[in-house]
């Protein structure tokens, strides 16, 4: 289960630059992983951001094109024809969940280690050597990382939703949200894997178009596998850049941890059941408006509160893009309680089958193309 313990005593310190200048060979093999739809925002400096920072020869970078309708094929094309380390593939299922467990089958033969990296981020110079390291290291049979939310550069709108995702309000105090030390950890913004545990335990539940990172760390605590927080190994990621976007997004993470709790019998954690109870208090605000307008009022409360929150981060940042913040927090808040409350009293569905492979041949994996004609699916985060 453990990876190459001889390359563990090479990046024993994952401080070390001089790791990267010892003989490639000695290196694990990395395949890096980037789900990709409708990116082309995004896609060319995320690559740019990955490519170099493992010895040539003992990393491939695995785009998997879940059908963009956009620039996202014709982009990756260009890069990979500068890039010979640049694959690109096709996802016909079309999901984040399917694209790394395509990936964890049709990578190189000689890797043992997986790397997710979503195509709306930026990576740190020495990301894939701190995340490499501190898997061998430590003995984890995967490792995470915090995010920073920022926004691309003009982007107004998208400052204030960074604003509100980046906030304790916005993310509940998430410990790959908020920072924090390395260590031994539940969950968190997934990054490297142990291959053959990936695989071993069935990979990410397809089904999952959401929360399925979450769902996955279930599976791998109960098999005996072991979490490691890389609180150096800091992701930039850019949030959506719109409010029915992010609506769309939360509305999905709701539903994908809704899922997670029945499907493995878990109780909520309080702070999750707070934007349901947002969610059913304005509901039931609204409701009784015709009958009790006092009552119904109080339900102000609740937006006040997000817009005053808003308004403080302007005044506090000196920055009027974050007006919107709390229409941003709000929109959150009531998108994520409805997409769970609307999951979780839907009827158990039946037992899902392992949704990896046991075979390569089990996927078809072809060129990227651009499909003109397919419906959107949801994106990578």
């Amino acid at each position: 289960m453990n990876i190459m313990n001889r390359a563990a005593a090479i990046l024993s310190d994952d401080r070390a630059p001089r790791a990267l200048s010892t003989a490639a060979s000695r290196h694990p093999f990395v395949s890096i992983v980037i789900p990709a739809l409708n990116e082309e925002r995004y896609i060319e400096a995320c690559l740019a951001s990955l490519v170099g920072q493992w010895p040539d020869g003992r990393y491939e970078i695995l785009v998997l094109d879940g059908g963009s309708t956009d620039r996202t094929a014709e982009i990756v094309e260009a890069f990979r024809a500068g890039h010979g380390s640049v694959v690109a593939l096709t996802n016909p299922r079309r999901n984040q969940s399917a694209a790394m467990n395509l990936a964890a089958q049709l990578a190189s033969p000689h890797a043992t280690v997986l790397l997710r990296a979503d195509a709306h981020a930026l990576y740190p110079p020495d990301f894939v050597r701190r995340c490499v390291g501190a898997l061998l290291r430590t003995g984890a049979t995967s490792v995470v990382v915090p995010m920073r939310t920022e926004a691309r550069s003009g982007a107004g709108l998208q400052r204030a939703i960074a604003a509100a995702q980046g906030s304790r309000l916005g993310n509940g105090g998430a410990l790959h949200r908020m920072g924090g030390a390395s260590g031994f950890v539940e969950h968190g913004h997934h990054a490297a894997f142990d291959r053959a545990f990936f695989r071993s335990i069935g990979g990410y539940d397809e089904t999952f178009t959401q929360n399925e990172d979450a769902e996955f760390d279930v599976r791998a605590a109960a098999a005996g596998g072991r979490i490691w927080m890389c609180a150096e190994a800091l992701v930039v990621y850019f949030p959506r850049d719109s409010l029915d976007g992010l609506a769309r997004q939360y509305f999905r993470h709701g539903c994908g941890r809704a899922r997670t709790l029945r499907k493995h019998h878990l109780r909520p954690r309080p702070r999750q059941m707070i934007p349901v109870l947002a969610l059913g208090g304005c509901a039931a605000g609204i409701t009784a408006a015709p009958i009790a307008p006092m009552v119904a009022a109080l339900v102000l409360i609740y937006p006040a509160c997000c817009i005053a929150w808003g308004m403080l981060q302007t005044i506090r940042r000196r920055d009027t893009q974050l007006m919107a913040a709390g229409l941003a927090l709000m929109t959150m808040h009531l998108c994520w309680a409805l997409g769970f409350v609307v999951r979780y009293v839907q009827p158990r569905p039946g037992p899902v089958a392992s949704s990896l492979p046991a075979r390569s041949s089990d996927y078809v994996a072809a060129p990227i193309q651009k499909h003109t004609n397919a419906s959107p699916a949801p994106s990578a985060r």
